[in-house]
């Protein structure tokens, strides 16, 4: 007998519905027991879709920056070039007089000016070194010396190289002073073809952020160049620097 009422109550449930059988908890008018403080409605429909959306397609902050930081230096080195270049023709307007100064002469004279900074900061190490220990010699800073906690000859030998480098750092400019006495007459030419190489090197040079330990800056500051041969394999070592950080 219960199963023939069971059977009944399926057909009936069925006939009522279009959908098929619906469990008899959800038919009658009683709540749940279970139910009771639950939120059936979903913690994520109350979001937007809209900030997803736009958070999908903005790129990430830190390419952002490089790029921002990339165009700024890109933007800088094209107005120092456009500074220099006027500078350069007012100098030549103002001055006819002044004789004309092409590529080669001018890499010849740097590395002519730079061998005479390096001789100096030669004769300037051992001169400065010689005096100082002379001097230590004499007696002339015992009294310093006694003040230092350290074996007197160790401080001695210290404070020589230290007069030593001093003398290191001051031969460059004896030198370029030098330089400048014995080629007067190039002195105001090259200040400003050195204007106009020095805009070129922060013009063409690659963006230093994006380096590393198996793709180093090739010659940031371009003081190895030395010719006209030398600044076009130094422009080839910036496009290969380029093209291996970007994967080509």
């Amino acid at each position: 007998m219960l199963v023939t009422s069971a059977t009944s109550m399926l057909r009936a449930g069925a006939g009522r519905s279009a959908s098929g059988l619906q469990p008899m908890l959800l038919r009658t008018t009683t709540a749940c027991p279970y139910s009771a403080g639950l939120n059936m409605t979903s913690p994520f429909s109350s979001m937007s879709q809209q900030p997803l959306a736009k958070f999908r397609t903005s790129p990430p902050t830190t390419r952002r920056t490089l790029s921002t930081t990339s165009s700024r230096l890109s933007t800088d080195a094209e107005v120092d070039a456009t500074a220099a270049a006027k500078a350069s023709k007012a100098q030549i307007a103002a001055h006819p007089e002044t004789p004309a100064l092409n590529w080669e002469t001018f890499f010849k004279l740097r590395k002519s000016r730079r061998r005479w900074q390096q001789g100096f900061s030669v004769l300037g190490m051992l001169g400065f070194g010689l005096a100082g220990s002379m001097a230590l010699g004499s007696g002339a800073a015992d009294s310093l010396v006694g003040n230092i906690p350290l074996d007197p000859l160790m401080t001695m030998g210290l404070m020589t190289m230290g007069f030593a480098a001093l003398g290191w750092l001051v031969g460059p400019s004896v030198g370029t002073v030098v330089f400048n006495a014995m080629n007067s007459k190039w002195k105001a030419p090259m200040a400003l073809k050195e204007s106009q190489f020095f805009a070129r090197i922060k013009k063409n040079r690659v963006d230093p952020t994006a380096s590393s330990a198996r793709n180093p800056v090739p010659d940031f500051y371009g003081e190895k160049i030395s010719s006209v041969a030398g600044y076009r394999q130094w422009l080839r070592d910036q496009r290969a620097f380029n093209k291996k950080k970007i994967g080509v």
